[in-house]
C-alpha cells in the first residue's frame, strides 16, 4: 500500500473503487488541499465494470427528466468531450439512430424523443425509412430518430489520463487492497482494509468515505458499522455478453433498436478503429460470471436482424461480458443512480454510490463535479 503506514495514516477522504467513477471524483476533488487516498481492489485502474462497458458517450435520450441520470448524462457528455479535446483522449462523435423496426414501434421512438426533448436534448432528427436509409443503406426501419451527439470513448485512455491528473494533484492511490467495511465512530470513520500481501485487516481513520466500489458498494456500505441498514438498497446482477463481426462494419453510425426491460436492447456499436460489436443482452445471474455461452448468438442473431436482415450466419464471434450494478430488479422500473450523502441517510462523513449503471460513463465527469460540491457541504 505504499510507504505510509495504512493502520497510522490519517485521510481526509478514502475512496473505494477505482473505476471511472472513483477516479473522475479523485480527479474532482484533488485540488481542492484535502488529502485524499483512493483504494482499488485490483492491481490497476478500471477493471471492474468500467473496462466491460460498450464506451459509448450517450445523449440523454431515455431517463426519466430531472432525474440523476438524465441531468448527469447531459452536463457529463458535454464535459466529457471537452475534457477529451483538452487532454488528447480519443473519441469519436459517430452519431446513433434509434430505429422502429415496426409500425408499432413508432408510438414508443416518439415517446423517446419527447422524453429526450423535456430532459433537455436539443439536437435530435425524426427521419423517415427512406432518409434513415439514405444514411444506413443496410438499414431496416420503419422510422428512427438521429442523435448526433452520441459518440465513443476510449475508456482506457480516459481514465489512464484521470489518473494522471489525481495523482499531479496529490492523490494516492492503493491497489491490491479491499475494504471489507468499517466503522462510525464520533472522530470519524474507520475504514478496515485487507492488503492481498498480509493477514491482517488493517484500519484507516478519515473524514470522509466516498463508496465508489462499483458492484462492491452495497456490500461494502452494509458491512460499516453503526450505518442504517435502510440506508442500502437491494443489489441484482444483471449480465449482458457482447458479439463481436467477423469482418469489416457495414455501418457507420450506432444503431439502437427500441429499449427493452432491464436495458437498451441489442444495439450495433462500433469501436474507434471501426469494429462492429452487438450487445448487451439482459441475463440476471446470482453471481459474477464473465463467461459467454457462444449459443446465446441464437438470441443475437433474432434480435439483429430486425434492422440488419443481411447479417449473415456464423458472422458473430464472442467478445467480452459486463455485470451491470442494478439496484431494481427483474421487472422493474429501471432505478435511478443514487447518490447519498448526510442530507439522504443522516449519516454524516459517508457518500455511498449506489447502481451506477449505464449511463455511468458518459456521467462520470459529472458525478465528480456533484461529489465535489457535496463535499463542500460537509467539510
Amino acid at each position: 500500500m505504499g510507504e505510509r503506514g495504512m493502520d497510522a495514516a490519517d485521510f481526509d477522504v478514502i475512496i473505494a473503487g477505482a473505476g471511472v467513477i472513483g477516479l473522475a471524483v479523485a480527479r474532482a476533488i484533488g485540488d481542492a488541499g484535502l488529502s485524499v487516498l483512493t483504494i482499488e481492489c485490483a492491481s490497476r485502474i478500471g477493471l471492474g465494470v468500467s473496462s466491460r462497458s460498450s464506451e459509448v458517450i450517450h445523449a440523454g435520450l431515455y431517463y426519466p427528466p430531472a432525474s440523476h441520470k438524465a441531468k448527469l448524462c447531459l452536463r457529463g457528455a458535454e464535459l466529457l468531450y471537452r475534457y477529451c479535446e483538452e487532454r488528447g483522449v480519443e473519441c469519436n462523435r459517430l452519431g446513433k439512430l434509434v430505429v422502429a423496426t415496426d409500425p408499432d414501434q413508432e408510438e414508443r421512438l416518439d415517446a423517446i424523443a419527447r422524453n429526450a426533448q423535456d430532459s433537455g436534448v436539443r439536437d435530435l432528427s425524426r427521419l423517415e425509412a427512406a432518409d434513415a436509409r439514405k444514411l444506413e443503406p443496410n438499414l431496416r426501419c420503419c422510422c428512427a430518430i438521429l442523435s448526433p451527439s452520441t459518440g465513443v470513448v476510449d475508456s482506457r485512455g480516459l481514465m489512464l489520463a484521470l489518473q494522471g491528473d489525481a495523482e499531479a494533484a496529490g492523490v494516492e492511490f492503493a491497489f491490491n487492497a479491499r475494504v471489507e467495511g468499517g466503522a462510525l465512530t464520533k472522530s470519524g470513520i474507520v475504514v478496515h482494509i485487507r492488503d492481498r500481501e498480509s493477514t491482517e485487516a488493517l484500519s484507516l481513520k478519515t473524514r470522509v468515505f466516498i463508496n465508489a466500489a462499483g458492484l462492491g458498494a452495497t456490500s461494502i456500505a452494509r458491512a460499516i458499522e453503526g450505518f442504517p441498514r435502510e440506508a442500502v438498497p437491494p443489489f441484482y446482477l444483471a449480465r449482458g455478453c457482447y458479439f463481436a463481426l467477423a469482418g469489416p462494419a457495414p455501418f457507420r453510425t450506432l444503431v439502437y433498436p427500441i429499449p427493452v426491460v432491464g436495458g437498451l436492447g441489442v444495439h450495433l456499436t462500433l469501436d474507434l478503429g471501426g469494429q462492429a460489436r452487438f450487445g448487451p443482452d439482459v441475463e440476471w445471474v446470482e453471481e459474477e460470471s464473465y463467461e459467454i455461452d457462444p449459443h446465446r448468438a441464437d438470441i443475437f442473431y433474432a434480435e439483429i436482424r430486425r434492422y440488419w436482415p443481411a447479417l449473415a450466419d456464423g458472422s458473430l464471434v464472442p467478445a467480452y461480458a459486463g455485470i451491470r450494478p442494478k439496484i431494481s430488479g427483474p421487472g422493474e422500473p429501471a432505478a435511478d443512480f443514487r447518490i447519498d450523502g448526510p442530507r439522504e441517510h443522516g449519516v454524516a462523513g459517508v457518500i455511498n454510490l449506489f447502481g451506477i449503471e449505464s449511463p455511468g460513463l458518459t456521467a462520470s465527469l459529472a458525478i465528480g463535479e456533484l461529489i465535489r460540491d457535496r463535499l463542500r457541504e460537509i467539510l
